[in-house]
């Protein structure tokens, strides 16, 4: 085991103050960190002091972070004064570590952006995703954009490929319970699956002019619509999550209109990682394999104008 001789940072330069964080928001960003490979086993983690500046909170909130990371296995040497040491890898000998709980499940929302974020760290990010529109993924890189443009971080390369629906297919969600309003739903959703996809591309291929970050940003359209939703990151790591239709009201044009949707947004994501054993890493691996299956056969070229 090596052991770096001075505290890494905890994700490049300091940054400036963000806003007040929880203890369990600061556990799930040190923990992405870590298991994307950013804190590297046998690693001497930034300071206490430094984490608490980072992340904007008091030594108390940082204290409970690394004691839930210790908890499951993936820091050492969590006191009060020296800095914590990230878990040695340990999974290639007999005298393996107890595997940690595994993460669990988050609203999109919530647990998306920090794995993306953490994805931004490596030299070439690759990104593949599948689901009903792209404003979860939109929002989720508009962290790791920021940090871009205020010189924390520099990829050297950004690959993204998203597969969406086709405009040419009957949904099966969203869809109205008065069949004679599907048309006007589907407008309402091809018109946010383009305006969110050219907003993502957009602001990905700005990196090009802005930072010289080679950048490839790629849609496909898929002849059906997916009943779950997939975010795969750096060939590593498989974000999954369903999209549980409910039945509500929702007002258009002015009218309301019942209907049948999924709030992708609260979607409870699962995350699958290549280091957290055979059922995670061959999980990720068929995930790779379906996604690319999907992008090399029946999808087709998805060109996003109204």
């Amino acid at each position: 085991m090596t052991v770096d001789p001075e505290p890494a940072s905890a994700n490049g330069p300091k940054r400036p103050p963000r806003p007040q964080k929880s203890h369990r928001e600061v556990a799930d960003e040190l923990r992405a960190r870590i298991r994307s490979g950013v804190l590297k086993p046998g690693q001497r983690m930034p300071t206490q002091a430094r984490i608490a500046d980072e992340f904007g909170v008091e030594r108390g909130a940082v204290r409970q972070a690394l004691r839930i990371l210790q908890s499951e296995h993936l820091l050492t040497n969590v006191t009060k004064g020296s800095p914590a040491t990230v878990a040695p890898d340990l999974g290639h000998g007999h005298g393996r570590a107890p595997a940690g709980p595994p993460a669990p499940p988050e609203p999109t929302m919530v647990g998306l952006a920090p794995r993306i974020a953490a994805a931004f760290a490596a030299p070439h990010v690759e990104i593949d995703a599948l689901c009903l529109t792209s404003v979860s993924l939109t929002l989720a890189i508009g962290e790791p954009l920021r940090q871009i443009h205020a010189g924390h971080m520099k990829p050297a390369k950004v690959d993204v490929r998203v597969l969406l629906p086709s405009r040419d297919i009957d949904l099966a969600f969203p869809a109205p319970v008065d069949a004679s309003a599907a048309d006007l739903l589907h407008g309402r959703w091809l018109t946010q699956r383009n305006a969110q996809g050219q907003v993502l591309r957009h602001n990905l291929l700005a990196l090009r002019a802005t930072h010289g970050i080679d950048v490839r940003v790629s849609f496909r359209a898929l002849p059906f619509t997916p009943p779950v939703k997939l975010y795969l990151l750096n060939g590593t790591e498989a974000l999954f999550a369903y999209y549980t239709l409910t039945r509500h009201e929702r007002e258009i044009d002015h009218e309301p209109l019942e209907l049948y949707d999924a709030e992708g947004t609260q979607s409870m994501l699962f995350a699958f990682e290549q280091g957290a054993g055979q059922r995670d890493a061959t999980f990720v691996e068929q995930s790779h394999l379906w996604f690319n299956a999907l992008w090399e056969t029946i999808s087709s070229e998805l060109v996003l104008t109204a």
